[in-house]
């Protein structure tokens, strides 16, 4: 069945310079494995294809449940360089939650 990492999942978000740092926590145990099958690097790069990552990067964080996503490039240079009112971090986690996922029990 067809999900959302919303369905399962929140974020929490920062950025610093043009680079956006995004953390993906499961809601229960049970459900982190799905994340770490589903949101991949190329994933998540592909998703945020329009942001023009030059790099994306996972890392997993298992005793807590979450992963960690670094996005290189992605804020139009950065919260003060940029003229877009609200490409910065926290909406950037909106996006990746809104990302659809196969999701199997």
């Amino acid at each position: 069945m067809m999900i959302t990492l919303y369905d399962i999942a929140h974020a929490r978000t920062g950025d610093k310079g043009n680079r956006a740092n995004i953390s993906l926590i499961a809601y229960a145990p049970e459900d982190y494995e799905i994340l770490v099958k589903e949101a991949t690097e190329e994933r998540v790069a592909q998703h945020f294809s329009d942001r023009k990552p030059t790099k994306v990067t996972r890392y997993l964080l298992p005793n807590l449940g979450a992963m960690n996503f670094i996005l290189d490039d992605v804020l139009d240079g950065g919260v003060n360089d940029s003229l877009n009112l609200d490409m910065h971090g926290k909406s950037l986690s909106f996006h990746l939650l809104n990302m659809p996922i196969q999701y199997t029990k």
